[in-house]
C-alpha cells in the first residue's frame, strides 16, 4: 500500500500545473493537453504520471524547454526561470478537462 503512495507522490511532482493558453485550448481540439512539468522530467516518467493521474491512455509525449529571459520590470532587472512544457497527445475517446483541476 505505502509503495502506490509513493508513485501518487512522484507523479504529482513530475506535472507541475496545465498551461491553459489560447494556443493550448486550440490543441485540446487535436486530443492534445499541454503540461508544465519538472525539468528533470522524462518522456517516459511524464506518460506514466498523466496516464496514473487522470486515468486515460496517452499516445506520444512531446517536449519542450523555454529559456529564461531577461526582464526589466519598475526599473528593477530580473531573470525568469527555464519552463519545460509537455504536449500529451491523448488516444482517440480520452478527455482530460484541465479547468476542474487536479
Amino acid at each position: 500500500m505505502s509503495q502506490t503512495r509513493n508513485q501518487d507522490a512522484r507523479h504529482y511532482d513530475v506535472i507541475v500545473a496545465p498551461v491553459i493558453t489560447e494556443k493550448a485550448t486550440f490543441a485540446s481540439e487535436q486530443n492534445k493537453v499541454v503540461f508544465k512539468v519538472a525539468k528533470t522530467a522524462t518522456k517516459p516518467e511524464i506518460k506514466a504520471a498523466v496516464e496514473r493521474l487522470f486515468d486515460v491512455k496517452v499516445v506520444s509525449v512531446n517536449t519542450l524547454v523555454r529559456k529564461g529571459k531577461n526582464k526589466v520590470f519598475r526599473g528593477v532587472r530580473g531573470t525568469q526561470s527555464d519552463v519545460k512544457k509537455a504536449v500529451v497527445t491523448l488516444a482517440e475517446g480520452h478527455k482530460i478537462d484541465v479547468t476542474t483541476g487536479l
